[in-house]
């Protein structure tokens, strides 16, 4: 049977000090990526690719953790995260499933903008055959509504900890150099 359920937050910021320097601190993506996900669990594949080992979650009585396969890059002043791919460790096999993030972080008027959405689906295993479908779907939403909520946590605490601490180090002096399109 097959199950799918999805997660969106949005995120409206208010950065007080050195607001006009946010712009340049997100072209910086590694530093960015840094901060908004525990570098405990973030693996560097490569300029703009990353692996996320995501905090092991419970579902009902299974230890399940998602490990992610995230791009990073920069479009019209924003910085977009993209899952790549997804696996399961702890769960076994799952046919068919997905895990798709899209987010976003942009330098808004006086503070940071953005939006992370969260979306799985695939066949329900069988080790939960036994759950209703609906328990199983809103329990999901239930899950991916806390992955969200951590992230956004650590985006209001680390994310701007971390920008003033970028300002106070002088970077936020240098010159904001914007790359052009390509024609």
């Amino acid at each position: 049977m097959a199950v799918a359920f999805s997660a969106r937050q949005q995120l409206r910021l208010p950065v007080n000090e050195h607001a006009d320097y946010l712009r340049a601190y997100l072209n910086d993506e590694r530093r960015v990526v840094e901060a908004l996900l525990d570098p405990t669990q973030l693996e560097i594949l490569g300029p703009g690719h990353y692996r996320y080992h995501v905090t092991r979650v419970q579902l009902f009585h299974l230890q399940i953790q998602p490990v992610v396969e995230i791009q990073a890059r920069q479009h019209q002043g924003r910085l977009e995260l993209d899952s790549l791919h997804c696996q399961l460790e702890g769960l076994g096999l799952v046919e068919d499933f997905q895990l798709q993030l899209n987010s976003w972080l942009v330098a808004g008027p006086g503070g940071l903008e953005g939006e992370a959405a969260l979306a799985v689906s695939g066949r329900q295993p069988a080790l939960l055959g036994l759950i209703p479908q609906r328990l199983l779907e809103a329990t999901g939403r239930t899950l991916l509504n806390g992955i969200l909520a951590n992230i956004r946590h650590r985006v209001s605490q680390q994310l701007v900890d971390d920008f003033q601490q970028w300002c106070r180090s002088g970077q936020g002096d240098r010159p904001l150099v914007i790359p052009l399109p390509p024609a």
